[in-house]
This record gives C-alpha cells, structure tokens and sequence, in this order.
C-alpha cells in the first residue's frame, strides 16, 4: 500500500505542475507573437490534462486514505 508521505509528495507534484503549467501558458500568451501562435494553446491543454489527472488523483487518494 502506499504510505502517506508518498501520497502528499505525488499530491504536491502534480499540482505543482499544473502551477509551472498555467504560468507557462500565460506567460506566452502575453509574450504575443509567433511563440504565443505556436505554444499557448498547446500549454492551456497540457494545463486541462494535468488537472485531469490531478484532480482524478486526488479523488482517489481521498477515496483510499479517508481515515
């Protein structure tokens, strides 16, 4: 089974990552331009799938470790 502390670590991780995400992807939509044409909307849906997957964890952990 896995331990707690690996929960909150794999729980912050990814939610870290969606942070980086975001602030990427607004980031280089405000930089304007062909790099905003060629990667903001691509970081907006790494953004959308890696709350996908955050959220789903979660729910999960949350399922599993109610105690």
């Amino acid at each position: 089974m896995i331990s707690g502390v690996l929960v909150k670590v794999i729980s912050l991780t990814l939610l870290m990552a969606v942070g980086i995400v975001l602030i990427l992807g607004i980031g280089t939509l405000f930089k304007g331009g062909k790099t905003s044409k060629k990667y903001s909307n691509k970081l907006m849906q790494l953004r959308v799938l890696l709350q996908f997957i955050a959220v789903i964890a979660l729910v999960v952990f949350a399922y599993f470790f109610k105690n």
